[in-house]
């Protein structure tokens, strides 16, 4: 059976120029990049270098990368470390459609004491700008904001929000975890003073991330130790922040090369289910990443409809993996308006470069069938 793999916003493979690059680091050349000794100055100048092509990636300094275990951990340390920076501000602005491990912190802050303001969205996934401004006030420690949404792929404004934030002398921290690799990224033009990311989101491996810490911002350390600049604790993943910065560079190339090409596999995509559902729409609308589109086959049970998909090789997803699994709709189309029935009728399909026409071509067929299956009366065009 052929695998048509459609659930990128998840994970993604990690390239085979990828896996060659960290190859040598597990076993040949495996010294610790705090070791004198030849082979620890090896892995340091590894390092080093690794470390300049993420920052070039981003249009930042190399001393203002941090290495991390993914955006989780990138996400805890922005939003803990500027409150504990900050600890006469006792209040974070963030969205209400953000990832599950900024929200989850979140509560935890909020049943701590810390005030914590969920800016809404409207029913085309778009930020509420006016009450953003509103929400951020001169004792707000902290604005955090992804910069694409998970489930939608809706890009938010966010140098328009840092504009805002910077009125208050507020910090803006970006969750680019859904847009790293996608669109190109760029700290200065974005005026953010924290920016995070996960490798496997762009075909780098499991377990390596990166927090953007813009020089002489104050942010306290969750783990302690002199590595990554007294920033954060623990010895280098090096194999994994090799690969990181080999996939930072191909992402580089095919943003470059490819990105209309992407969009056009998305929209291609989407107007085939479109066409052959006429009951179908759209959740979110432009500007959006090029690799995602979310659709309401309102009607159809998602998790039944995934199933069988899945049954068909095709793989996608009903929103975040973080939060699946369970049988509660999709907190980010709630917020946009989308009934509970719909929320859960809705499926995400997220493509990859890797993606190709036949990929396409076999989802829209396939989807339109499965449909005719569940709903017998249906017709197709």
């Amino acid at each position: 059976m052929s695998v048509h793999y459609l659930d990128n916003n998840a994970t993604t493979r990690v390239l085979p120029q990828v896996m060659e690059a960290m190859q040598p680091w597990f076993c040949e050349h495996y010294g610790n990049p705090a070791s004198s000794h030849p082979l620890g100055q090896h892995a340091r100048q590894a390092l080093i270098a690794a470390r300049a092509c993420v920052a070039a990636f981003l249009q930042a300094g190399p001393a203002e990368i941090v290495f991390t275990s993914g955006a989780t951990e990138s996400n805890h340390m922005a939003i803990l470390g500027a409150l504990q920076a900050n600890p006469s501000r006792r209040k974070i602005v963030t969205s209400a459609v953000e990832h599950s491990s900024t929200l989850r912190l979140l509560a935890q802050l909020a049943a701590q004491g810390v005030e914590v303001v969920k800016v809404p969205v409207n029913h085309l996934g778009g930020l509420d700008m006016p009450a953003l401004a509103a929400a951020v006030t001169p004792d707000t420690a902290l604005l955090t904001l992804m910069h694409a949404n998970n489930e939608t792929g809706v890009i938010f404004p966010v140098a328009e929000a840092a504009a805002i934030a910077h009125a208050h002398a507020v910090p803006l921290h970006i969750d680019a975890a859904q847009s790293a690799g996608k669109i190109p990224l760029s700290v200065g033009q974005f005026g953010c003073n924290f920016l995070s990311f996960s490798g496997h989101k762009l075909h780098a491996p499991k377990g390596v991330g990166v927090l953007y810490v813009r020089k002489g911002a104050a942010l306290q350390p969750l783990l302690y130790g002199h590595q990554e600049r007294n920033r954060r604790g623990g010895t280098e993943n090096l194999p994994g922040i090799i690969g990181l910065a080999a996939a930072c560079r191909l992402a580089q190339e095919h943003m470059n090369a490819h990105d209309a090409g992407l969009a056009g596999l998305r929209d291609r995509l989407q107007s085939g289910i479109l066409s052959s559902l006429p009951f179908a729409r759209v959740n979110g609308s432009e500007p959006r990443v090029p690799n995602t589109t979310n659709i309401c086959l309102p009607g159809l049970h998602g998790e039944e409809f995934l199933h069988r998909l899945g049954q068909a090789g095709i793989m996608a997803s009903q929103g975040s993996a973080c939060t699946a699994g369970g049988t509660e709709p999709s907190h980010v189309l709630l917020a946009m308006g989308l009934s509970r029935e719909d929320a859960l009728s809705s499926v995400r399909f997220s493509l990859s470069h890797e993606t190709t026409l036949t990929d396409v071509d076999a989802v829209t067929g396939a989807v339109a069938a499965i449909s005719r299956q569940m709903m017998p009366g249906l017709l197709v065009a």
